[in-house]
């Protein structure tokens, strides 16, 4: 979905996370994730160069906070990617900040597309979709649910939430 918004809005600013877990085939460090050892995440805690981070299937993750604060500053809308633990502690600094959740058709279509990826071993898979059924219980904290069925309308969705309309979104800085 952030890939087919950015699409249209090359101008969106997309945070980059860091990630103490191993890059992916096709990943590229400093696009896909910053990719960090547990030693350089440590530090960035230690620092409070994250504005949330949070553990997720035995890997951490984490929004470095320069970048946001410098985009915002700019007027830019910048976007993330985050998990719920993420999005809650956005929203205790971040107050006026939209947020989206972005739901799976289904049960079975969740854990389909998870299956499907291969990335992961049983055990984290399963860590996965525990973690998922406590995340989709928590939609009600956000502003707004689209559910990710076909992926082009839950785009149009989201370019209507974020007041786009398939113009140049207004920078005023938004989180």
């Amino acid at each position: 979905m952030v890939a087919g918004l950015r699409a249209r809005f090359p101008e969106l600013q997309l945070s980059v996370s860091a990630t103490t877990r191993p890059p992916r085939a096709g990943e590229v460090d400093g696009i896909s994730y910053h990719f960090v050892t547990d030693e350089q995440f440590d530090a960035l805690v230690a620092a409070d160069g994250l504005l949330e981070w949070a553990k997720y299937a035995g890997t951490r993750y984490g929004t470095p906070r320069q970048p946001v604060l410098d985009a915002l500053a700019k007027g830019q809308t910048m976007l993330l990617e985050i998990d719920l633990a993420g999005a809650r502690q956005i929203r205790a600094s971040f107050p006026d900040a939209r947020q989206v959740f972005i739901a799976p058709p289904s049960w079975h279509e969740l854990e389909r597309r998870l299956r499907d990826r291969g990335a992961e071993s049983e055990a984290q898979m399963a860590d996965r979709l525990a973690r998922a059924k406590d995340e989709l219980a928590a939609e009600g904290e956000f502003d707004a649910v689209i559910v990710n069925g076909e992926v082009s309308e839950a785009v149009d969705e989201l370019v209507e939430l974020l007041g786009l309309g398939g113009r140049t979104p207004n920078t005023k800085g938004n989180l």
